[in-house]
């Protein structure tokens, strides 16, 4: 019974930090200025959410990378990059520069350029033993990047996955 209250607990805890989070993103005000552009096209090369499936708690972190090509005429920019929990981190990699490791809170004046045609890899990385021995089950995070593009001012990435001890 007490393992039964144990996971009933651990999905209640995981669901209370993913609204959080979401709300956290959703509210945050951006800390770079960009002027957006009709001109420049954030182009999402891979499905923008991943499952992982079954993922061990005490076996290291697990981590997913995502295309963001520039279809557009004129420069991309990428900027206020979030996470939805701090058990999650980001980071961009355009092809002149690498971003520092974006988490749930982190400010940063970092904004990455993707020349037309070029692309850019976002790397999410998950670690399933930052809440602790007790905090197995099903996980959903989110990474939020804001772009220059008019049409696309906000890509949001999905990670999924199922913790076990």
């Amino acid at each position: 019974m007490n393992e039964k209250k144990i996971i009933i607990f651990s999905i209640l805890i995981t669901i209370t930090l993913l609204v959080g989070g979401i709300f956290f993103v959703s509210t945050s005000t951006a800390t770079p200025s960009v002027i957006s552009s009709s001109n420049a096209k954030a182009t999402t090369i891979d499905p923008t959410s991943a499952d992982w499936g079954q993922i061990p708690m005490f076996k290291g972190t697990v981590s997913k990378v995502f295309r963001i090509k520039n279809t557009g005429t004129n420069t991309l920019k990428l900027f206020n990059i979030r996470t939805s929990c701090h058990c999650t981190t980001a980071e961009v990699i355009t092809p002149t520069d690498t971003s520092p490791l974006f988490k749930m809170d982190s400010l940063s004046s970092w904004i990455g350029t993707v020349d037309p045609g070029k692309e850019a890899k976002l790397t999410v990385v998950f670690d399933p033993a930052f809440h602790g021995p007790d905090a197995v089950g099903p996980i959903t995070r989110y990474v939020e990047i804001e772009t220059n593009d008019k049409a696309e001012p906000k890509l949001t990435f999905t990670v999924t996955g199922n913790v076990y001890k």
